[in-house]
């Protein structure tokens, strides 16, 4: 069998996708009884349950004939996760019901932007400056923020103030046509902002144009070894009926 070669057309120019280099920028869950995980929006850190009743027991460790586990977590508040208009909008959109009615692409042009936020106020705060006037956009970005350690992937964010868009960063990438934002902070808005959400509403053109194609995909992590430039997306979300959903954001090289 032959390998399927994949290629994107962008700036006019034919690219080819390197299938073969998947980078893998989610974050998983875990049971944060057994691992640190990252976490935000003061909910207690995910959990996994084994299922136990009746003479049955769901771990094949235990003596069980399989493993069988409930889940207990936050899409917004526990690892990678893509959301909707729904988040902020009085009729509850779906992600699931989102996607079905805009599909993603299985491959789309991405660009990757490293930005270290300046310090406004107390805040720390990604502003119109930090995007280059003389770049043009696809329809997805991904942020990646200074500094970028490790630690993002197992940081707890309550009450740490992270950075945050300003909403005048974000009607730069809505008006350069980018319909999905992809950053490694917990929210692209300030942690308390007495319920303003500025940027989200800002991006999902809440409410007086609703950009229902759109998705913010938050914690997200990519390692420093990665270098800024235009890939090939496959963002991968899973079908829940919410406004958030776990998701699996892949990046691929281009040749």
């Amino acid at each position: 069998m032959k390998d399927v070669d994949i290629n994107l057309v962008w700036g006019g120019e034919r690219l080819m996708v390197d299938l073969a280099s998947p980078i893998d920028i989610s974050m998983p869950l875990k049971d944060s009884r057994q691992q640190k995980t990252p976490s935000a929006w003061y909910v207690e850190g995910p959990r996994f349950d084994v299922v136990k009743g009746e003479g049955f027991i769901g771990r094949v460790a235990e003596g069980g004939s399989v493993n069988f586990t409930d889940v207990y977590f936050n899409p917004h508040g526990h690892g990678t996760h893509t959301e909707c208009l729904g988040h902020i909008t009085p009729d509850f959109d779906s992600v699931d019901a989102q996607i079905r009615s805009c599909p993603l692409p299985a491959i789309m042009p991405c660009q990757l932007i490293t930005i270290k936020p300046s310090a406004i106020d107390g805040d720390m705060v990604i502003l119109p400056d930090h995007l280059s006037k003389s770049l043009s956009l696809p329809k997805a970005v991904v942020i990646r923020t200074l500094p970028n350690s490790n630690q993002k992937q197992t940081q707890t964010w309550d009450n740490t103030n992270p950075p945050y868009l300003a909403p005048e960063f974000t009607k730069l990438l809505v008006d350069q046509g980018v319909e999905h934002l992809l950053i490694d902070l917990p929210s692209v808005d300030r942690e308390v902002d007495g319920g303003a959400l500025l940027s989200h509403r800002m991006f999902f053109g809440v409410p007086s144009c609703p950009r229902h194609q759109a998705t913010i995909t938050e914690f997200i992590f990519v390692p420093n070894k990665i270098s800024d430039g235009l890939y090939a997306l496959n963002l991968q979300v899973a079908p829940f009926d919410l406004d958030a959903s776990p998701s699996r954001p892949v990046l691929f090289p281009l040749k």
